[in-house]
């Protein structure tokens, strides 16, 4: 059965992602970047909800009351696409730092692209940060917030990598709020995995952190609070 439900959600899952992108490339053009992302973000969101409806995964969030006034930079582990998706849609309005290659996917990739992120070579990491940063400090003067996955890369289930300085010298150099976000998801939707398992993934946003006035000391606390609270949400579950 878990193979049938993980190949039914693919179905609409892919579907719905190539008429999401096509619509994107018709009709993006002609809106302001908010519209865009209030228009796109319909396909993430209808994503989690055949997640819920195929596969059995519930979706809980605790500590929105945390959620300061944007704009801020939204710091979360990173496990899978379930993150990416969840943020799209439940903070607006954001843009996302990602890798380029991402916006090269025919069709979806293109409509990506519309969003205007942040997008950058990971082969150079110099020219990336330099990027990342003086873009990001754009979106954030135009009142987005930033999304920015600090492990730089995705883990396994129960794993937090280190994390990068980059956003957090972002938020102190803008003086905004950083944001941190903890979650499970690779326990349900495990990276490059075709079976989804039924579950429960919980996404809990801690306190967000305010004057920054070490970027090095606020990454290495929010990575110490992400491993801890992780452990904390996959005792709850067992």
């Amino acid at each position: 059965m878990i193979y049938i439900r993980s190949l039914i959600f693919y179905f609409f899952y892919v579907a719905s992602g190539l008429l999401a992108g096509l619509i994107g490339c018709i009709v993006c053009p002609f809106l302001t970047i908010a519209n865009r992302i209030k228009l796109l973000s319909a396909w993430p969101r209808f994503s989690n909800w055949i997640l819920y409806k195929a596969c059995k995964i519930e979706i809980v969030v605790e500590g929105e009351e945390n959620i300061p006034k944007a704009p801020f930079v939204i710091i979360p582990n990173h496990q899978g696409q379930w993150e990416t998706f969840f943020c799209q849609y439940f903070f607006f309005p954001m843009t996302t730092l990602l890798k380029r290659e991402l916006l090269f996917i025919p069709v979806w990739g293109w409509a990506l692209a519309l969003l205007k992120p942040i997008a950058i070579n990971r082969g150079n990491p110099v020219i990336a940060l330099r990027k990342a940063l003086k873009e990001g400090e754009d979106r954030i003067k135009n009142g987005f917030s930033v999304l920015n996955f600090a492990e730089g890369t995705r883990k396994n289930p129960g794993e937090v990598g280190g994390y990068a300085r980059s956003g957090f010298e972002l938020a102190k150099k803008m003086k905004v709020p950083v944001l941190p976000l903890v979650h499970n998801s690779g326990d349900c939707w495990p990276a490059h995995r075709f079976l989804k398992f039924p579950g429960k993934i919980k996404l809990v946003i801690g306190n967000s952190i305010e004057n920054i006035s070490s970027s090095a000391e606020a990454a290495k606390q929010t990575e110490y609070w992400a491993r801890k609270r992780l452990n904390e949400i996959r005792l709850e579950d067992n």
